[in-house]
């Protein structure tokens, strides 16, 4: 899946055995780009409402028990599978024969390349875990900037696992977007007092949650890049890999830590529409990273979610009234997004390549 370099292509022409360079017409590169940045602001939707919708389920008070947030990750593991066997099945023309086969001979037929997913499933189940626990002690838009932390750390797993060449402008974006999160979260007589009154949780266990969800996102996201880009499988294999082993580590935690709840509740206690709709949305956000990493990369997937902060904010404020935007916030979100810009600025010639 290698490319020789970014304006050019191989091709096997008919009647011809040899493999020549063709260069890439306008109409590919526009299609190029178009999927690079449908799957960036496709991502930005889904951070976002889920985000909101799983804060707004976690401090929604009802009549019953609550659900689980445990169960909700196992749930939302078994969907991903089922919706990357899905697509496997349309890669293999709707057969359900080549289906069997493909699954067999890339999965089962080779163990040490799929036992090579435990390693990021278990840190995205602990990271799925970690984000039911920030989101039901912090406010959506304090855990959105907190959570930007992971930008930093996947470019610096990006730099020591996959060798890549970061430019000064690059860097100095980082150090932006670093200031903006600083600037955004800046505590304010209002926020405090916010905080104070609509607070559900400890703001301590909620930091935490996310510090430690910042560092296991890093290394997970860098560690499963090169994988991808190590071996031939394709994306939708790994994800049904990466999806079996988060649903047996998801069991696991449901047992250790509500295994009483749910002999005596029901796996699916206090499950209703809103929660299903959180279920989905963090299925659908497997995929998504998935199409991210495949069509731009680990850091770009970092900055667009940091464009989802100015999206939680102003909802979480007009909806959960759970947050009150000051002038240092605004500060904060024009230097998230200058960084955005400035990340993607290449002061060399168009001709020269550039080093990943």
């Amino acid at each position: 899946m290698g490319l020789l370099g970014e304006d050019c292509v191989v091709k096997k022409l008919q009647g011809h055995p040899e493999m020549e360079r063709v260069p890439v017409t306008n109409e590919e590169k526009t299609m190029s780009a178009n999927l690079k940045y449908l799957s960036l602001g496709i991502l930005v939707f889904q951070t976002t409402s889920l985000v909101l919708t799983m804060r707004y389920s976690r401090t929604l008070k009802e009549e019953g028990p609550r659900y689980l947030s445990s169960t909700a990750v196992v749930v939302a593991e078994v969907l991903k599978i089922m919706a990357c066997i899905f697509l496997v099945y349309k890669d293999s023309k709707c057969s359900v024969r080549t289906l069997n086969r493909v699954l067999h001979d890339e999965i089962l037929n080779k163990p040490m390349e799929t036992l090579k997913l435990a390693i990021p499933s278990g840190i995205y189940t602990l990271q799925n875990n970690l984000l039911y626990v920030a989101l039901s002690n912090l406010d959506a838009a304090t855990y959105q900037v907190t959570y930007q932390l992971k930008i930093l750390t996947t470019a610096l797993f990006s730099v020591s696992m996959l060798g890549k060449k970061l430019g000064v402008y690059q860097w100095l974006s980082l150090v932006i977007l670093m200031a903006g999160v600083a600037f955004v979260q800046w505590p304010s007589d209002s926020q405090e007092l916010a905080s104070k009154e609509l607070s559900t949780g400890s703001q301590f266990v909620g930091l935490m949650a996310v510090l430690t969800a910042c560092f296991s996102s890093g290394f997970a996201g860098v560690y499963f890049e090169k994988i991808l880009k190590e071996t031939k499988q394709s994306v939708w294999i790994r994800n049904i890999q990466l999806g079996f082993f988060g649903s047996i580590f998801g069991l696991m935690g449901v047992y250790v830590y509500d295994g009483e709840l749910v002999s005596k509740n029901g796996f699916f206690q206090g499950y209703n529409q809103l929660t299903w709709i959180v279920v989905v949305l963090q299925a659908l956000g497997g995929l998504v990273i998935a199409a991210v990493i495949k069509y731009a990369d680990n850091i770009l997937k970092g900055f667009a979610t940091s464009l989802s902060i100015i999206l939680s904010t102003v909802i979480s404020y007009f909806w959960l009234q759970d947050f009150v935007p000051t002038s240092v916030f605004f500060l904060g979100a024009i230097l998230v997004i200058a960084a955005t810009f400035l990340y993607g600025y290449d002061p060399k010639p168009a001709g020269n390549p550039i080093k990943a």
